[in-house]
Order: C-alpha cells, then structure tokens, then sequence
C-alpha cells in the first residue's frame, strides 16, 4: 500500500454545498431584533406572483428571516384557475435568477398567433346577400415579433410558477411564507417607533398579534387591504364587455386549437390559450369568451368612495346569471363550423366570468411624516386590466423586480445619503406607475377592438382584420415586456446616448437609457465559451460596468486601454463586489494574449472578456462603432441606466456617483 498524505482545507466544503445566491454588502448596521415587539425590516402582504417574487428576491440579496416577512390568507399555494402566461421579458429575468429551465421543458410554448374572422360571402361557398357565416383563418403571425432571447410566451399555472418560487426560496428562509395569516389593520404610527412606524395586526391561527415594520409592501390584490390603508385609490373605468373565463381538456375538430388564437365571429370573439400538459398526459386550453349579456359597468372606485353601491351589486347579480354551460355554448356559437366540449364529465378545471376594467391607482407609495418611503403596492393592489393581453402576472412581478434592488440598497446603507428620503427608492413609483398607465392605455384600446364585430356591415362596432392585427402588432413591443422603456430620472439619462449609439430601432438592440439589454451571443477570451451576454447580468442586485473597447484595444497608450484602466479605478471607489465589470472588442479571436493588453480586463473581467463580432455582431446589434467604442451602465434590474463615451469616464463616475454610496 501506498503512504501518502493528505491535506484539505474546510473552505473546500464550499464546491459541494448547494450554490447560493451571494448576499449583497451591507454597510448599514445589522437588523438585530429587540424588546418584546415583533419587528421586521421589511413585511410583504400577499402571496401570489407579486409578493412571492419579491420575498425570493429579498432574501436572495440578503434579508433573513429575522428581516423579512411574507404573510398570505391563503392555507396553501394556488391550485387552479389565475394567470397561466409568462412573456419574453418575464422569461429573461426568471433565467437571470436561473428558474427558467421547468418552466420551459413543462410549460406550453406559444410561438404563433391565428387569427379567425367570419368567412364572406361567395359564389364558391353558397352564400349571398352579404351574409356571413362561420369563420375562415385570415393569417397566423409569430406570437413575439421583436428580438428576445426567447420569442415566444410561455403558459403554465399560476399555483406552479409559485411552487417554484416556493422552492427557491426554501434554500434562503426557513420559515418561507407565513399562510392563513391576514392583516387586518395597517397604519403608520411614527410616535410609537419613529425608525419602525408601520404598525399592522396579523390575524392567523394563534390569534391576533401586532408587528411593527420598516417598510411594508402590499401585494395584496385588488382589493388590497393596504391600499385602502393608506388611502389610495383606484382611478380608471369599467366596461361594459363581460367575459367567461374556462381552463377544460377539449374535444374539438377546431384545427389551431394548439395555438393561441383570436377568434372573431358574427357570433361573438373567443381568444384560445393553449395551456400546458398536466399529470394524465393531457393538455389544457383555456377559453376567453366574450359573453352576449349586457352587464352595467362595475368599479372598486364605487365601492371605495362610498358612491351608488348598488351599482355594484347589480353587476355582480348580472355577472352570477353567467354559468359555465353558458360560456361554453357561446364557445360553440363562436367556432362554428367547428365543434367544441369538454372532454368527458370532469374535464373542465376551472372557470369565472369577469369584466374589463381598467384602473391604476393615483400612488404606488405612502410616506411619513419625514418623507421617507414606507408603505408600496405592487401588482393588482395597484393596476387592473384585463387578462388578454397576457400582463397580469408579468407586470405585476416586474414591479417587484424594480422595488427589490431599490429597496434592499435603501436598507443596507448602499444609496447616496440623501433627505429627505431616498431619491434611489423614490424612483420605483416614476418607473412604475409610468408603466401602469401605458399598460391601462393599451389595454382599454386592445379590449375594446377584441370585444368589437370584425365584418364588412355598418356601425362603430365593425372594424376590419387589418385594424386588429395593427393593434396587436404595434403593441407586441409592450406586451412582449421587450419594449418597455422607463422615463428620464435618477437611474436613466436620456441625452447620454445622443451621438455615441446609431440608429433608433430599440426593439432591434440599439442602446437606450431606460430600456433593457438585449441578449446577444458572444465567445469568451479564456476559453472560447459560446456564451449568453445576459448570463453575466444575473439578478443579484450590483450594476454592471460594459465596455465596448475599440479597434485600438491592443495600443497602450488609445482610448480602450485608458478606459480601462480609470473603469479599475472607479471599482474600488465603491462598496466591494457591487459593481462588476463586462468587456467586449472587436478584434479577431486568438490575435492577442492577456499581456498584450490592460491588467485590469484580467483582474476584474476573466470571465467576462468576450469577442462581440465573431458569433453576433454585437457593435452592430447594439448600434456601437467598434472604431470608437462606448460604455453602458447596466443597472441591477438589466436596464441601461447611461451610455458614455469611451473617453467620457467622467460621466460613468457621475452617474454611478448618484446610484451607489461612495467609499
């Protein structure tokens, strides 16, 4: 036998525990909580999408239990019916958090749309005198037509994209969400504990307690508790359209009823949702159907304000005239000559009938006395619309995704000092609420041509298969989330990009402050790596410095390598780890080695070294001349935030300056 001897150090341990998010600095004096009040930095109300997305995200940054609390009404997680679509945009973040992967492989990948109109009359068909009978497909478009890492929408469950979230954050919370728990009195109480002065009562199974909080969220829905709290409103209007809403296993000769379909009849419209397959082996389709009833509008606002309540009583009579038989004949109605039925007896899994509202309320966010922000809302506590256009659960999570960083870099010391409040956590209800009231905008518009007759007769309510598919087409930017574009502020500087990028088709990839950054294929220096540029923009909350070095990368004394080397510089002027930076050139592969060019791409970019033309050309994409280069700030969330001049380092100090707390 052998002798040998053999030495390991403890800190190995670390290349088989399971991988972790690494926790953001935090310079800030740590939570420790004290005396006998219950006390968290940060409390969510509401499990769903929203506020589940957001306890992931918090406690991925750093927040523990001790910190962070999630509390829900419900006993269990989702189990049926809700939202069933996640967008482009949606799909990127998920993957930048790596839980993309189930949802692709078991979702429902929608990558066309058919669109049905009434068949015409003639000859050939037997019709005459202008009659218009069954409906005929008048085209089939791509489901996404802007630039996405993934082109297409995915349908799976609401309860299951929870269950996944749930499954993530088992890794950073013990304790996870907190169910069969309630608020039931939220306000903010600043003479009790001026530094926790929200105040809430949580009713849950062993009774009634009282929690002071830092800050409180409120995804609680659209009724939310907290929003009434903190008197906010909801403002906007209800239409008169009703609609049935029916998750089934069909049995149908319908031919496109695996794509996701608008469906336009004399008869009525039905929108098609293929839906995933569940554990027997079968798929799922949901049915949108616009229901022949008129129903008066109903609103919260009524409710809310105290004005003609019956209003609402009788559209909820009206609305509960509407059965699932009824839904499912207008169905018929709609695809005739098609047939369409449930499967067998048990096939439908879920259904509702609802109307189009569309509302958003007047703030996102109350403060104190002092001005600091403390109480937000997210998702339907703060929009609601319609579920057609695919935004529910998109939009309401991407509003946590934007409050998340912000909030954790308010509570860990790591924004500029600034009274009063914080200008950094200011700037979530100027994003959002932009967002909310584009979002009511189009929808209004998009629901109203849906609910609408597509024909040659007379009258408002005929419009044509062109006017539609405009629509729809113009809008896939938004609905997508790929063209969503935040307005000047803080964290976006408009003017920076004037001059140094080409080009305006920002759905295409050319930069802008305001707007996401485009995944593009790029091949790593060290190893030859075919990589995502996205994957190094994972969401762990730091801003990310990427440098388009220029044809001159390889002379000491050009533009690139002074770049570079003030970009090393700017790095450790901040807190440690919050900024990293990402390196592009232009050059040919394999002409240069890592002397050849500055230390500082090594030390701080190994990994993140890339060739941007050799498998995209990612200069053109993104409208940068690789004869001159730029900088792009990429902020927490993948949003350009400014756009400098290789030369202009001054500009990337400045801005990066008002995001981040200096050393």
């Amino acid at each position: 036998m052998p002798v040998f001897t053999e030495y390991s150090q403890s800190s190995r341990d670390l290349r088989v525990l399971p991988s972790f998010a690494t926790p953001l600095p935090r310079l800030s004096p740590k939570f420790e909580p004290a005396g006998p009040e219950e006390k968290y930095e940060v409390v969510i109300a509401g499990a769903g999408p929203a506020g589940l997305f957001l306890e992931v995200l918090l406690a991925r940054y750093g927040l523990t239990d001790s910190s962070l609390l999630c509390i829900d009404s419900k006993p269990t997680a989702l189990k049926s019916g809700q939202a069933d679509g996640l967008q482009p945009r949606t799909l990127e973040v998920l993957g930048s958090l790596g839980l993309v992967e189930e949802i692709l492989t078991q979702g429902c990948q929608m990558w066309e749309v058919a669109f049905w109109n009434p068949k015409q009359a003639s000859v050939s068909n037997g019709y005459t005198n202008g009659e218009i009978r069954g409906i005929e497909r008048t085209s089939i478009v791509p489901d996404v037509a802007v630039a996405a890492r993934f082109p297409h929408e995915v349908t799976i469950h609401q309860g299951r994209i929870e269950r996944i979230l749930e499954d993530d954050l088992k890794r950073y919370s013990a304790r996870g969400v907190q169910r069969s728990s309630r608020l039931t009195k939220v306000l903010i109480d600043e003479a009790g504990d001026p530094d926790f002065p929200v105040l809430a009562e949580i009713e849950s199974p062993s009774g009634v307690r009282t929690v002071r909080m830092k800050h409180l969220v409120g995804a609680d829905g659209a009724h939310s508790l907290v929003r009434r709290s903190m008197g906010l409103k909801l403002q906007g209007e209800t239409s008169d359209f009703i609609w049935g809403v029916v998750d089934l296993i069909v049995d149908t000769d319908f031919p496109d009823i695996r794509r996701r379909c608008a469906i336009h009849s004399d008869n009525g419209s039905v929108m098609v949702i293929p839906r995933e397959r569940i554990a027997t082996g079968e798929y799922l389709t949901r049915l949108y159907v616009h229901v022949q009833e008129e129903v008066k509008p109903d609103s919260d606002i009524v409710a809310e304000e105290g004005i003609e309540g019956v209003r609402k009583s009788e559209a909820r009579a009206r609305r509960e005239k509407i059965t699932m038989e009824s839904i499912l004949e207008q169905a018929q109605e709609v695809l005739k000559p098609y047939y369409i039925k449930p499967i067998s007896a048990d096939a439908v899994d879920w259904w509702a009938a609802y109307q189009i509202g569309q509302r958003v309320s007047e703030r996102f966010v109350q403060q104190d006395s002092k001005g600091v922000n403390r109480v937000f809302i997210v998702g339907d506590a703060c929009h609601t619309h319609s579920p057609k256009a695919g935004q529910g659960m998109n939009v309401s999570m991407m509003d946590s995704y934007n409050l998340s960083w912000k909030l954790i870099h308010s509570l860990h010391g790591l924004t500029p000092a600034s009274k009063p409040g914080d200008k950094i956590l200011d700037t979530f209800e100027t994003e959002r609420q932009t967002i909310a009231q584009e979002l009511i905008a189009f929808d209004k518009e998009f629901s109203s041509m849906f609910s609408g007759k597509i024909g040659a007769g007379d009258g408002q309510e005929c419009l044509t298969h062109e006017q539609f598919l405009e629509v729809f087409s113009t809008g896939n930017g938004f609905t997508s989330g790929c063209g969503i574009e935040y307005p000047e502020n803080l964290l976006v500087e408009k003017a920076s990009s004037e001059g140094i990028v080409h080009g305006r088709d920002y759905l295409s990839g050319i930069l802008r402050p305001g707007r996401r950054l485009l995944n593009v294929k790029v091949k790593r220096h060290t190893d030859g790596a075919r990589r995502d540029l996205q994957d190094d923009f994972p969401s762990t909350g730091r801003f990310r410095i990427l440098c388009f070095t220029s044809a001159d990368l390889l002379t000491p004394t050009g533009i690139s390598s002074t770049a570079l080397t003030h970009i090393s510089t700017i790095l450790t002027q901040f807190p440690a780890g919050i900024i990293e930076s990402v390196v592009l050139h232009p050059l040919e592969s394999n002409t240069f080695v890592w002397s050849d060019i500055p230390k500082a791409v090594k030390t701080h970019s190994e990994m993140r070294f890339y060739n941007g033309t050799e498998l995209e050309n990612a200069y053109k994409i993104y409208g940068v001349d690789p004869r001159k280069g730029a900088i792009a700030v990429v902020r927490p969330d993948g949003y350009i935030g400014t756009i400098a001049e290789l030369k202009d380092i001054e500009r990337v100090w400045e801005f990066l300056k008002g995001c981040l707390r200096t050393l």
